[in-house]
């Protein structure tokens, strides 16, 4: 082996956990609208690399070659691979954390967690395969649940599970790829990747029907509280409060009311181009008493899909106690898109501060 694989070889999976790092960083700025032909081709092209660099190691491992071209790629097709991964799986953060609350989220930033590891410990070639094609499911499948909205503009658990076989469908092509490149050694580890690839369809499965994953592709692009909202054409204005810098911090906003003053709530979820659906906006108010939410009222209307920064709506309530409040925005099946938290308080606030809702 040459100097310079040599000098490679003990740093091998730190600079690809390195590479994966660096995937994150560059593409946590790099993505836009879900339904944008841009981010359709990016994607396509980071699955496609790691397809082909997953293939090339699969056939190269099969190799004698100690030096030269075959030696160099076999020492760089792992960091090529994790790259488009770590490419891939920002680019699904970034659309998971647009599509729910952080309680909806936390499942996939364990996945993620997960993967990190899993470059660190598996590092036998069988053991790589494995994880790799696995890796590569998963990311065929978190591709399939964002984008077979987008094209057949419906969203729903029919759609959901037509992601998943189409997932499961592409991922049969592939390993027979990788049958035809070397059967052999795809035969000695063809059932441990079966079981995982089993495994992650049931995680991702359970995780939908336990409500826990986030409505895909959906996205509150904003929510906030107000004294009054009113439409003049296609602008909304609201009447709401300054609120101190502790709001930034994670404390919830404090609105007054005065007598029976109403208080409203103001969401924009986005939505592809031609998808329509309908949300809900679920008022709830915390009971110190039980410490549960209270549902008090139910908001629904539809929206319309392709406005970039979201289709807007408001809801209201008359004369709210005091108190601390909630409204979450979901599907009329009880997934969660966002909510909102405030506290309500009698008597007289601030001046009031006139917003442009966009």
């Amino acid at each position: 082996m040459n100097a310079w694989l040599h000098a490679l070889k003990p740093y091998e999976r730190h600079l690809s956990a390195g590479a994966m790092a660096g995937g994150f960083a560059f593409d946590n700025v790099s993505y836009g609208r879900v339904d944008h032909p841009v981010t359709q081709t990016l994607l396509l092209v980071y699955l496609l690399v790691a397809a082909v660099s997953i293939t090339l190691l699969h056939y190269l491992e099969g190799r004698t070659e100690t030096e030269g071209l075959v030696a160099k790629l076999r020492g760089t097709l792992p960091a090529v691979a994790q790259f488009v991964f770590g490419s891939l799986w920002s680019a699904f953060l970034v659309f998971y954390a647009r599509s729910g609350t952080l309680a909806a989220s936390w499942p996939f930033l364990l996945i993620l967690a997960a993967i990190f590891i899993g470059n660190e410990v598996f590092r036998v070639y069988h053991s790589r395969l494995i994880f790799t094609a696995v890796l590569f499911f998963f990311a065929l499948l978190s591709y399939a649940i964002f984008m077979v909205p987008v094209f057949t503009h419906t969203i729903g658990t029919f759609t959901f599970l037509l992601s998943g076989a189409a997932a499961v469908v592409v991922f049969a092509f592939f390993l027979k790829l990788l049958n035809w490149v070397s059967s052999t050694r795809l035969g000695e580890v063809r059932w441990q990747i079966a079981v995982g690839v089993c495994a992650v369809f049931a995680a991702v499965n359970g995780l939908y029907f336990l409500n826990v994953l986030p409505p895909l592709p959906l996205a509150l692009q904003k929510v906030d509280v107000f004294h009054s909202i009113k439409r003049i054409g296609p602008v909304y204005y609201a009447l709401g409060e300054q609120q101190s810098w502790n709001v930034y911090l994670g404390i919830p906003p404090i609105i007054h009311k005065i007598d029976r003053e109403p208080i409203y709530v103001f969401s924009a979820v986005f939505a592809p181009i031609k998808l329509s659906t309908t949300v809900v906006h679920r008022w709830q108010r915390y009971d110190s008493k039980t410490g549960q939410w209270v549902a008090k009222q139910n908001v629904t209307f539809s929206i319309i899909g392709g406005r970039g920064n979201g289709y807007r709506g408001y809801s209201k309530r008359t004369n709210p106690e005091p108190g601390l409040w909630r409204v979450d925005i979901d599907m009329v099946d009880g997934r969660l898109i966002g909510r909102t938290e405030f506290a309500v308080v009698d008597g007289a606030g601030t001046a009031p501060v006139t917003a442009v809702l966009d």
